[in-house]
């Protein structure tokens, strides 16, 4: 009974802790866009989404987007794989009044059109670094040109508080 005693004080306080930590974070939802661009036009986009914290104090809060697959390449007589997709890690997300600060790292991963000896043409783009974006706005957020081709490929984010 004592025990008891201890314990239900402790549970409530840990409870209420919990309600003030959760109350008074701010989530958003950072959707990116990934566009291929070829004089000015998408020629082809795909859409992520995730939610992330306000990061508070010293806590850094991190979300973390993974779509893609292996693809099997033959060579030499044996077969490897590589990994194609999207990579998207997302953490710090810091506010301002109008805008969030949020530290990005991207790789994104494509095969090209097979070349003549029929090995396919992997591409890589990879980026990182703290972006800057106002809040509830498209921004273009990183963007490389193909070195194979007049084609450019770009990522948006836009972040929008949930309340």
């Amino acid at each position: 009974m004592k025990t008891m005693k201890f314990l239900i004080p402790l549970i409530v306080l840990a409870g209420t802790a919990f309600a003030q930590t959760a109350d008074s974070q701010r989530f958003y939802k950072l959707d990116f866009v990934v566009k291929e661009v070829e004089g000015g036009k998408p020629v082809n986009s795909r859409a992520f989404s995730t939610m992330l914290a306000a990061s508070q104090g010293s806590n850094r809060e991190q979300s973390t987007i993974r779509a893609g697959g292996r693809v099997p390449v033959a060579a030499a007589g044996s077969t490897s794989f590589f990994d194609l997709g999207v990579n998207i890690d997302a953490r710090d997300l810091r506010e301002s009044q109008t805008d969030v600060a949020v530290n990005l790292s991207v790789d994104i991963t494509t095969i090209a059109q097979e070349n003549a000896s029929s090995q396919p043409i992997v591409r890589q783009n990879r980026w990182s670094g703290t972006v800057l974006a106002p809040v509830k706005k498209a921004t273009l957020v990183f963007a490389s040109d193909d070195i194979t081709s007049k084609r450019q490929l770009q990522l948006e984010m836009t972040a929008t508080p949930v309340k």
